[in-house]
Formats: C-alpha cells, sequence, structure tokens
C-alpha cells in the first residue's frame, strides 16, 4: 500500500481538525496553508471526506469543516480507505475490494498468502490508530 498525495493530505487535515477539536470550523484556506497543501485540491479531498461522513461542513463567514464524530472515533484506516481504497497492497489480498488475479492456484499461492499478512498487518494497525492517537506525542 502506498498512501498517495490526497490520503495524505486528507490525514494531514484530519489530524489538523482533532488538534482543533471542539473550536469550531476550520475554513478550507486556513486548513490548506497550516499544512501547505494546495488549497483547490483540498476542497476536493474535504468534500470526499464530508461525502464519507467523516467530516461536516458549515457555510458562512464562520463556516469551514469541523469533525463529524470526536477524534478518538474516527480511525486512520476509515479516512485512508476512503481517500486511496482498499489498503491490501493486491486486490487478491483485499477484504473490502476482492478481485481475483488470475493465478493458477489462490489457495496455495504464496505471494497472495504474504500479502494478505502484510494487508492484515497495516490494517491492524490503522483501524486501531484513531485521530486522537496522532494528537499526543
Amino acid at each position: 500500500m502506498k498512501l498517495s498525495k490526497r490520503g495524505e493530505y486528507g490525514l494531514r487535515a484530519l489530524q489538523d481538525l482533532a488538534i482543533h477539536y471542539g473550536e469550531g470550523p476550520i475554513p478550507t484556506n486556513v486548513l490548506a496553508q497550516r499544512n501547505n497543501i494546495p488549497s483547490r485540491f483540498l476542497e476536493q479531498i474535504m468534500l470526499t471526506l464530508k461525502h464519507g461522513r467523516i467530516v461536516h461542513s458549515k457555510k458562512g463567514p464562520q463556516g469551514g469543516y469541523y469533525l463529524a464524530r470526536p477524534p478518538q472515533q474516527i480511525n486512520l484506516a476509515e479516512a485512508v480507505r476512503l481517500l486511496d481504497g482498499p489498503l491490501a497492497p493486491i486486490s487478491c489480498a483485499s477484504e473490502t475490494a476482492y478481485e481475483p488475479c488470475g493465478c493458477p492456484d489462490m489457495e496455495t499461492c504464496g505471494l497472495r498468502r504474504v500479502m494478505k499478512e502484510v494487508r492484515d498487518t497495516v490494517a491492524n494497525m490503522m483501524e486501531n490508530t484513531t485521530l486522537a492517537d496522532l494528537t499526543t506525542g
């Protein structure tokens, strides 16, 4: 699994929202500036996170984005899957987006077995790491 710029920027913005949780909505341009993210790209990312119910938005002069739930209730896997898709390095090892790979025998395929272990390790770590964990040293 390789985190795309979309995933990286999304996680950085979510980390910022977690740090400032409870302070009210944060405008996209402020999030972009504080995290060195192109503003137009961040707006697209935030819309995806909004449709995925990870953030909410408020319109108007005091508007912006804020977390839909407390930071301890949002894990990294949820955000990464929404922004970048499955965590598995190959599709036949995916739990959420399985596709057959075409190898002769999937049950004995060593590559699939190893990639499932990679997926399980990454998924376990990301599912057990919340946005709140990113805000503590």
